[in-house]
């Protein structure tokens, strides 16, 4: 009941309409009411007495009665599909806003298919919820008490008779919505599986048909989706259980009024138009107990999903402003580590004591074998983690204490894998900044090299580039980044690997491109390749996490140490 009654807080912004949508529901379940009454005066009045005047105006009644009906009908479905609309976009975008908000660290633990399942999966089971299954709990609850009363009136002794069945029928519902839900959350869960193993064999299609295992992904796919069907399977059988349980206990009532009312009927106490008019309520009553007990299953696995969505609101993220956070003035690139220790697994140190200072505008490489702790450091820097121990800081400001927006602000990342979005050439350069002009991103784009290669494509800017930017090579896409990282404009430059999977041509042109970005910034270069590093003012030979040597190029290759064997095998053959 919590966790329906916190999915039905969204429906607070939408209050008037909900109510509106309320009297709807009562008054169109209200006309259901109506036609037994008509029945029992048409039996015992009108039939009786031969009374045609009575019968035509008892026709029309039923015909306004129907009418008015259908208004309030449209009026209920439509406000409720308006409310449950509303109420799913508001759902999806507050998860949606939240994702944003979450640690890196979240998204590395979980499938992105199953972060996706959230938003499409999860959010659209709830929107039955609260549509079909809010009018049909109004609905079929205003009918069973409504002809609750009316029953009462027509005969006290047939109704209490009726109420025999109802704590049984209670019961039954109980223990059904408890498995219900169960049953609905595992169900929820491999829909989620689904949908992860199709978006990794979409993404990795290439790999996929390279290893010729277009067989081995469908026998994958399959299985996931017979354990759907599993799944599907157990929650239709619990629901279809429910419904004839339900139904016999109702015939059981049914049978024990038709015989005592008839036996009243027989004996004078009750008159036929009465008897048939309170089997009619009956009806009525069972057919929403019928209903109400599909609602409740229907609820049941709304809710597990529910719990699946609330269970990502309420997660806190890991990563996130302190209380009283200062925003970052404009820096100059001072960056200080001092004795940092960091631990993505307990017991597995991937850095260890680490100190260093970086002036402003100075260039910083970091190199040692993989595992080393380079690109934590990376990692570090814009927060992306924070450190068991120790602190950083940047210009004296220690990185905790400022905003997260203010800081990542001043940070530029060119990361190995090039990301670049769904649009044209011109928007992904405007992501860097998003109020620049257009001379500015044409700035950039000469400034990374880019220019020459954007205006010789067929629609020069507007060109559509591809999810991921799919119809670019490896140096365009990488050059496109480095132009958004210079519209950035960040005092702090990190590139990882950003030239470790070009060839050289591409290399050259991307490398050139880097020198002009990290002119008058500080700037991280991770790198394997030792070629790309021999010009740093700052070379950090790093291993199993920590500085084993730092120093220029010249002084290192003389020491003897790690970053000379580094050397001598990247160019002993060369």
């Amino acid at each position: 009941m919590n966790l329906y009654l916190r999915l039905l807080q969204y429906i607070r912004p939408y209050l008037p309409r909900f109510i509106m949508a309320i009297v709807c529901i009562l008054v169109a379940s209200g006309t259901n009411l109506v036609l037994p009454w008509i029945i029992q005066n048409v039996i015992d009045d009108v039939l009786t007495a031969k009374d045609m005047y009575k019968l035509n105006i008892i026709a029309g009644g039923i015909v306004a009665v129907y009418l008015l009906r259908g208004f309030f009908f449209f009026g209920q479905n439509y406000l409720m599909s308006y409310i449950g609309q509303r109420v799913v976009i508001d759902i999806r975008e507050g998860l949606y806003r939240h994702f944003q908000r979450l640690s890196l660290s979240y998204f590395e633990k979980r499938q992105t298919g199953s972060i996706m399942s959230y938003v499409t999966n999860d959010v659209a089971a709830l929107q039955n919820a609260l549509v079909e299954s809010v009018i049909e709990l109004v609905t079929e609850s205003a009918i069973l008490i409504g002809s609750m009363a009316a029953m009462f009136y027509i005969h006290w002794k047939l109704a209490l008779l009726t109420l025999i069945t109802m704590p049984l029928v209670a019961q039954a519902i109980n223990i059904f919505g408890k498995r219900l839900r169960t049953a609905s959350r595992i169900t929820q869960e491999r829909a989620a599986d689904i949908t992860s193993v199709l978006q990794e064999t979409i993404s990795a299609v290439r790999v996929i048909k390279s290893f010729v295992r277009e067989e081995y992904e469908i026998g994958r796919f399959n299985r996931e989706n017979y354990s759907n069907f599993r799944a599907q399977m157990k929650t239709a059988q619990l629901s279809a259980t429910l419904t004839p349980i339900i139904e016999f206990l109702g015939a059981i009532g049914v049978t024990l009024i038709i015989w005592y009312g008839g036996r009243e009927v027989i004996y004078g106490n009750l008159s036929s138009g009465a008897l048939i008019a309170f089997l009619i309520y009956v009806v009525n009553i069972t057919n929403p107990i019928k209903r109400l007990s599909r609602v409740y299953s229907n609820i049941q696995r709304a809710l597990a999903a529910a719990q699946r969505v609330f269970d990502v609101l309420d997660t806190e993220p890991e990563i996130k402003d302190m209380p009283g956070a200062k925003e970052l003035p404009r820096i100059t690139g001072r960056l200080t580590f001092e004795q940092v220790n960091f631990s993505y697994k307990p017991g597995e140190m991937a850095l260890a004591d680490v100190s260093l200072t970086v002036e402003p505008g100075q260039m910083v490489a970091i190199v040692g074998p993989s595992g080393a702790g380079k690109t934590t450091i990376a990692n570090l820097i814009p927060r992306f983690y924070d450190p068991m121990s120790g602190r950083i800081t940047i210009d004296g400001y220690d990185i905790k204490t400022v905003t997260l927006a203010s800081l990542r602000e001043q940070i530029g990342i060119v990361p190995q894998e090039t990301v670049l979005f769904n649009g044209s050439v011109y928007e992904n350069i405007l992501y860097g900044d998003l109020k620049a002009g257009e001379a500015a991103i044409l700035a950039a784009a000469k400034a990374a090299n880019a220019h020459e290669f954007i205006i010789g494509m067929p629609e020069g800017y507007n060109t559509q580039i591809g999810e991921r930017g799919s119809k670019l090579s490896g140096g365009q896409r990488q050059r496109i980044a480095i132009a958004r990282a210079i519209l950035k404009d960040p005092r702090v430059l990190i590139l990882d690997e950003a030239t470790s999977a070009l060839d050289t041509e591409s290399e050259k042109l991307v490398q050139d491109a880097l020198d002009k970005l990290m002119v008058n910034r500080t700037s991280f270069v991770i790198a394997h390749r030792l070629s790309t590093v021999q010009r740093a003012d700052i070379i950090l030979v790093m291993d199993k996490g920590r500085i084993i040597e730092r120093g220029i190029h010249e002084q290192l290759l003389t020491a003897g140490g790690l970053y000379s064997k580094l050397y001598q095998v990247q160019f002993a053959n060369k």
